[in-house]
């Protein structure tokens, strides 16, 4: 295969692959907690055709020498953790998490997932639960004849019972960090799960060792940029078309050479 063609053709594959990630973000414009991708490219291994510094005279070395690149590839995708927009609800199980750190999520598998999704829903077992149904950990249980639950900033839940003056305390929510959020796995219906990349979950109160406050009546946004997004999705086309060019002139130059041999 000409040289040309196959450098075009990593370069037309790592932009196609990049367009499903800006089209994932856009789609995901309006989710509730959903953390963008950011595509990571690489450079492929080089031909070392003459060696840099190597000796071309008895006096004499190459400053530079002559290395031809084989194309690139897609080595990564990098969730970007920054905070999205606030918005209020004044839902009384709606959380957002002003700052790092995760809600813990109970699987039906007995594993504990991560979001940070926080429009919670109460079930009719009284349980605060995503709207997948999978409780929140530690479980909270909201007691029959509440009239009013409320959720401190550090996670402390109590409810108002009817009939009852004091408020009575439900428990209260933890938060997990990562020391590498960027290692979660992600799983889809906006939870994540622990990697050996991520690090074991430090599960903490809210406020403590880097996590945020949370905000009851408050959900956190998509962090999507619809207009960076757009913006990046046409250079992405700009190089998917100008790799496709190369191809086009490659083919022309061969078939001129077979012409003219």
């Amino acid at each position: 295969m000409h040289g040309a063609l196959h450098v075009a053709k990593t370069g037309l594959s790592a932009q196609d692959t990049n367009l499903k990630i800006i089209s994932n973000n856009l789609a995901n414009v309006s989710t509730v907690g959903f953390k963008k991708d950011r595509a990571v490219f690489e450079d492929l291994m080089y031909q070392i055709r003459r060696q840099p510094g190597a000796q071309n005279a008895e006096d004499a070395q190459l400053p530079s020498g002559l290395q031809v690149g084989n194309g690139t590839r897609l080595v990564s995708t990098q969730k970007m953790f920054q905070t999205g927009e606030m918005q209020v609800t004044d839902n009384s199980f709606d959380m957002a998490i002003s700052g790092g750190g995760f809600f813990q999520v109970l699987q039906p598998n007995g594993e504990l997932a991560y979001t940070r999704n926080g429009q919670f829903h109460l079930s009719n077992e009284g349980q605060i639960v995503t709207a997948e149904g999978f409780p929140l950990e530690p479980e909270i249980n909201v007691p029959e004849g509440a009239v009013q639950v409320s959720i401190g900033v550090d996670g402390t839940v109590q409810a108002v019972i009817a009939g009852e003056v004091e408020p009575q305390d439900l428990g209260q929510i933890e938060l997990a960090n990562f020391i590498n959020p960027q290692g979660l796995q992600a799983t889809g219906s906006n939870l994540f799960i622990e990697t050996a990349a991520s690090g074991a979950a430090q599960v903490v109160i809210a406020g403590e060792d880097g996590t945020g406050f949370i905000n009851q009546g408050w959900i956190e946004g998509s962090n999507v940029n619809a207009v960076e997004e757009l913006v990046n999705m046409i250079t992405t086309q700009r190089a998917y078309e100008i790799n496709s060019k190369v191809i086009s002139t490659a083919d022309q130059m061969l078939s001129f050479a077979t012409q003219q041999l």
